[in-house]
């Protein structure tokens, strides 16, 4: 079938066929190399940066990270269901912006997905998504002691840390951000900052990139444990919000140099073909 027979039918099942229709379409067109080339590195970052936060001690069996997808921003990328350190690049699921697994092909999804899905809806800045269970950060989740940075790594901790309270939407529940619903919810506690945690259950890191969410989602674990270090040796001085600002753009102009180095120990890691 040639190009200009699929354009037609593209558009006929614009018209008659739904959203979904029109994606299946679609996606039989020819790629652009450039296009194909842009989402084949978002891939390639996305497995890495699984693995990364895996062997950082983020995220164990459980959690996940996403990316925006770079040409077409109301998607996003992100494994089917699966454990962050085995994640591979055939295991990527292209999700529609109702968290709809577009490519999913029968493969399992994340319940969470609703995360990723309302974020990307409500903040158009957000290029990139972590959930994870990180163990030095839920007693901040349920305690009255708000998470507040302590050191520089962790400046754009200083913007303010939320905590999703997810009785006030779902009431009893199994505490997991499993539709629309509760997604959105979320998203408007998060609100414009880069984190927000889930009472009882972890947190949700957003940032412009990549590597700066992974960054900050490993940093937000390491202040977590450094604060409680602090607490317990008395009064904290923490970073003022101008000094986290300040801070938090430099770490920004640097984050390559952490990530080049995880990602070389990751890969490091994998064993030979």
């Amino acid at each position: 079938m040639n190009k200009k027979t699929l354009i037609c039918k593209f558009w006929l099942a614009c018209m008659t066929g739904g959203a979904m229709a029109a994606a299946a379409v679609a996606r039989q067109l020819p790629v652009p190399a450039a296009t194909a080339a842009a989402t084949d590195k978002v891939i390639a970052d996305l497995v890495a940066a699984s693995r990364i936060l895996a062997d950082l001690n983020v995220m164990d069996g459980f959690g996940h990270v996403s990316a925006r997808h770079p040409s077409h921003p109301d998607h996003f990328l992100m494994s089917r269901s699966k454990a962050p350190a085995t994640v591979t690049a055939e295991d990527i699921v292209e999700h529609d912006q109702d968290g709809n697994g577009i490519d999913a092909n029968g493969r399992g999804l994340f319940l969470e997905r609703y995360i990723h899905s309302e974020i990307y809806r409500t903040r158009p800045d957000v290029m990139a998504i972590v959930h994870s269970h990180s163990p030095g950060v839920v007693p901040f989740s349920v305690s009255q002691t708000p998470l507040r940075p302590v050191y520089h790594n962790s400046a754009f901790l200083g913007a303010g840390v939320p905590v999703f309270e997810i009785r006030q939407t779902a009431g009893m529940s199994d505490m997991l951000i499993r539709n629309a619903q509760i997604g959105k919810a979320l998203a408007a506690v998060l609100a414009d900052k880069p984190v927000v945690l889930l009472r009882g259950h972890g947190d949700v890191v957003v940032g412009p990139s990549l590597p700066i969410v992974v960054f900050r989602a490993y940093y937000t674990e390491v202040n977590a444990r450094l604060q409680q270090q602090a607490i317990a040796l008395g009064p904290v001085t923490y970073l003022e919000p101008e000094e986290a600002r300040i801070a938090d753009k430099v770490n920004e102009q640097v984050v390559m140099r952490p990530w080049d180095l995880w990602k070389k120990k990751v890969g490091e890691k994998q064993p030979s073909p």
